[in-house]
């Protein structure tokens, strides 16, 4: 996991920590380090922003004769990436879901992003993690154009034996948003899973049907759920999505297939808004809350 992003750094390390830096040769390294980043899928003007910072460092270090410099310039990228990482903060769902449960309220979360990024079995994961955790969940089908999509949350419906909210193929998505959240007030239900349909962040009307859905259902959270595999891909849907809707943080499913590692960090640069978890695994319990200094961990294993 992560191989190429680790390389990256790991490979500057080695260089920087071994060598004479004059100007014009740590400019050439900085230069080398930030296509190695792009290549490792981090967006580019994230890139830039890391070798910028570590400029920074590099140029004012005063590095004692026996002090390890590698180890210097580790703790450097290190707090680097974690600034960026941590720069929207934390969002921690069992404590909002606690919140509005003693409000008498349900903690509403609607979930946007294209197709195919594992939307609806992320949503099922985590509705088991709030299950699992002592919080009743309702499913919403907001999905009501493609086919199978229905029965594709009814089936994790039933195996995590939760009830979901329907309408019939065709109907309006926002109503299927409001009915689950009257549904969830009526019968005292702690949470609201609203699965929106796929859609392509350049389909105007449905971006505008998506934010119909938001305003409708009174969502508490907007969650993008992006496929680690589509790297910058994955980041240019976060920023287009947020044009149309408010996004509060972000789902990364398929880390566990993810050899570069960019796209957590680029996405979490770009929304400005925190990465909640990351998807590790195909069963209901490969679910993961997001944690900053040990990805960073992973990545410099210095």
């Amino acid at each position: 996991m992560f191989e190429r992003l680790k390389k990256a750094f790991g490979s500057l390390l080695e260089k920087i920590s071994t060598q004479e830096l004059s100007g014009g040769r740590l400019e050439e390294l900085l230069e080398d380090f930030k296509l190695r980043l792009v290549e490792s899928d981090v967006a580019y003007v994230v890139a830039e922003e890391v070798a910028e910072k570590l400029k920074r460092e590099v140029s004012g270090l005063r590095v004692g004769r026996f002090e390890d410099k590698r180890k210097i310039l580790g703790e450097a990228l290190r707090k680097i990436l974690l600034e960026i990482l941590s720069a929207g903060g934390s969002l921690n769902l069992l404590s909002l879901a606690e919140q509005k449960r003693r409000e008498g309220k349900p903690l509403t979360i609607v979930f946007v992003g294209i197709n195919g990024t594992g939307k609806t079995t992320t949503i099922a994961k985590l509705a088991k993690y709030f299950s699992d955790r002592g919080f009743s969940v309702v499913l919403a089908c907001a999905d009501t154009y493609r086919a199978g999509a229905i029965e594709q949350l009814e089936t994790h419906a039933k195996n995590l034996g939760l009830r979901m909210v329907k309408h019939k193929y065709g109907s309006d998505p926002a109503a299927v948003a409001y009915d689950a959240v009257a549904h969830a007030e009526a019968r005292g239900i702690n949470v609201v899973l609203v699965d929106t349909a796929g859609r392509m962040e350049t389909n105007r009307n449905l971006m505008e049907e998506m934010a119909k859905i938001v305003r409708v259902s009174g969502a508490d959270l907007v969650l993008f759920v992006g496929d680690a595999l589509t790297g910058n891909d994955a980041v240019a849907q976060a920023e287009e999505f947020a044009k149309y809707v408010r996004i509060d943080g972000s789902i990364l499913a398929k880390v566990d297939a993810d050899v570069k590692g960019g796209a957590a960090v680029s996405i979490a640069y770009i929304t400005g808004k925190p990465i909640v978890f990351v998807g590790v695994g195909q069963k209901y319990e490969d679910l993961e809350p997001f944690n900053p200094e040990s990805f960073v961990e992973k990545i410099l294993e210095v």
